[in-house]
């Protein structure tokens, strides 16, 4: 009896190595080898939970997402009280675009939770990834009143709130996140975007005496100058602001890798590579009628036209959503592998677009509520434009157009985090304005009337005109409600999310001209380009 529980514990102490070992190969990248060991393992331990949770990790790490469904699914259901493996699921739901079951998961683990208040943390964060802030925000609140003001927690708290239209609630939160670690950038950045700053109600002074005192790194420093541009842009300092911006800018542009030629030269690949000859050569998509695109590069009235016609009672939005890019990354990596000597874009000729199209369709629609059509309102879709029209030859793609000059600043002067990277540089800005530019105009030139542009001078100038033209085109009849996009409760998770509570205005018409000395070097190669004339305008 002993010998038989000693042999046991060396098993199991033999097991616990094996799997340590497989989790420092993925932590290494030696992907190839990790799998290997899993799959021995499951030979050797087959229903084991911590086996099949190191071939799901495998598998994920393989670019193997459904392969990694089915491991951690098997895992769970040998270890149903283990809350990690639900949040695991639920996330590889999510990169699978089945928002549905992740939601599923996510409620099922919360009746597991209990009070456990970093395990509802993880929860709400399935919510948030799935975009939808009012559901995360009560669990995120009981995650806090078990485990208190963690820093992390209460930033993505205030973000949940933000989001769901309590900008007050937001800026609760976030002073206690400040009061507790003073130092957080991006909370900083928060804050003072949470509405228009005022000479009786500012934070000037606060954010300046803390970039006197230092911070951490120059990640936090810059989250702090963009919020100190963004105040004293509100409070009419223009040159004060450009400089906080600028000088954010380059701390910004310092903490990461990033090269915008090969960015560009991806785009530049989709317009040589769709030319007039693929284009007129037809392809069978999907018959769906109910996607809107709205593209365009951001900071261009995609939000505003987003919240205008979700007011319709036909249209939900199902927000800014990767899927389109995903389903065709994968769809062209699998026809990449029966011909390994083309690029990923010459591969995507040969995709089978109806089935792209239902691809893209049923994760979107899980999106956003039922609905006769639904809004996708990530601008980078730009760059798919003529693929859309492939596999959707019946959604309505709207472009929003604005002054290249507005666009540029508003880009340049927003904190967008992760996403677009050139935004910090105005010369990496300009050259991919240059990029979208010219692929725009390709795409209209070999789909004629295929896109609507909608320019945003118009649209906030005569909005009911330009309000009526977008619903012509989307096939919807009149509804006034979407003259008042401010009306409208739904949540926003986007830059705008601010902006979209304000009612529609001129105000940020031709606004770059008050930094017009600082912008002069965007402008010379916007000039160079071909894209703005050398005049002043």
């Amino acid at each position: 009896m002993a010998e038989t529980q000693s042999n046991e514990v060396d098993r199991n102490l033999a097991l616990r190595q094996q799997l340590s070992a497989g989790f420092d190969l993925l932590r290494q990248d030696r992907v190839a080898d990790a799998t290997q060991l899993s799959d021995r393992l499951l030979a050797s331990h087959p229903g084991h939970a911590e086996v099949l949770f190191l071939a799901s990790e495998a598998r994920l790490a393989a670019e193997d997402p459904e392969s990694a469904l089915a491991f951690i699914s098997a895992a769970l259901a040998a270890a149903p009280d283990q809350l990690a493996l639900f949040v695991k699921k639920a996330e590889n739901l999510i990169m699978l675009r089945r928002r549905t079951e992740a939601r599923e998961t996510a409620a099922a683990a919360i009746q597991l939770a209990g009070d456990d208040g970093h395990s509802l943390w993880e929860i709400g964060k399935i919510y948030s990834k799935c975009d939808d802030p009012t559901q995360a925000r009560p669990i995120y609140a009981k995650a806090r009143a078990s485990i208190g003001n963690h820093p992390a927690l209460l930033y993505d708290l205030a973000v949940a709130q933000f989001h769901s239209g309590d900008s007050a609630a937001a800026a609760a939160t976030l002073e206690t996140l400040l009061t507790l670690a003073p130092k957080v950038g991006h909370a900083l950045y928060l804050r003072s975007t949470l509405g228009r700053q005022t000479e009786a109600s500012n934070h000037v002074d606060d954010l300046r005496a803390r970039l006197a005192s230092g911070f951490p790194n120059a990640t936090a420093r810059a989250g702090c100058l963009y919020a100190l541009a963004k105040e004293l842009e509100d409070l009419g300092q223009a040159d004060a602001a450009f400089s906080a911006l600028t000088e954010g800018a380059v701390l910004k542009r310092q903490s990461f890798n990033y090269d915008v030629a090969a960015e560009c030269a991806a785009i530049d690949a989709v317009r040589t590579t769709y030319s007039a000859a693929v284009m007129q050569t037809a392809a069978v998509g999907d018959d769906e009628a109910g996607a809107i695109f709205i593209v365009g590069m951001p900071r261009t009235g995609t939000t505003l036209v987003e919240r205008m016609l979700s007011r319709h009672s036909e249209v939900k939005s199902a927000g800014e959503l990767l899927d389109f890019g995903q389903a065709l990354a994968s769809a062209a990596r699998k026809c990449q592998l029966a011909a390994t000597e083309k690029s990923l874009v010459e591969a995507s000729l040969d995709i089978d677009f109806a089935a792209l199209g239902h691809d893209y369709l049923v994760g979107a629609r899980q999106a956003a509520p039922p609905c006769r059509m639904f809004i996708d309102k990530m601008p980078i879709n730009f760059i798919y434009c003529g693929l859309i029209k492939k596999a959707l030859p019946k959604a309505r793609i709207l472009h929003l157009v604005r002054d290249p000059m507005d666009c540029a600043y508003a880009i340049y002067k927003t904190l967008f985090g992760q996403a677009y990277l050139y935004s910090y540089d105005l010369s990496e800005l300009a050259a991919y304005y240059r990029s979208y530019h010219q692929l725009m105009q390709h795409w209209h030139a070999v789909m004629p009337g295929a896109i609507l542009d909608v320019h945003y001078e118009d649209l906030v100038a005569d909005t009911e005109v330009q309000a009526r033209r977008i619903l012509d085109w989307c096939g919807l009849d009149w509804q006034a409600a979407v003259l008042n996009p401010a009306d409208n409760a739904a949540p926003s998770t986007t830059a705008s999310a601010a902006q979209v509570r304000e009612p529609i205005h001129t105000g940020s018409v031709h606004k770059w001209r008050q930094y017009a000395a600082g912008l002069a070097p965007l402008r010379a190669r916007l000039v160079a380009a071909g894209i703005l004339k050398a005049q002043a305008e």
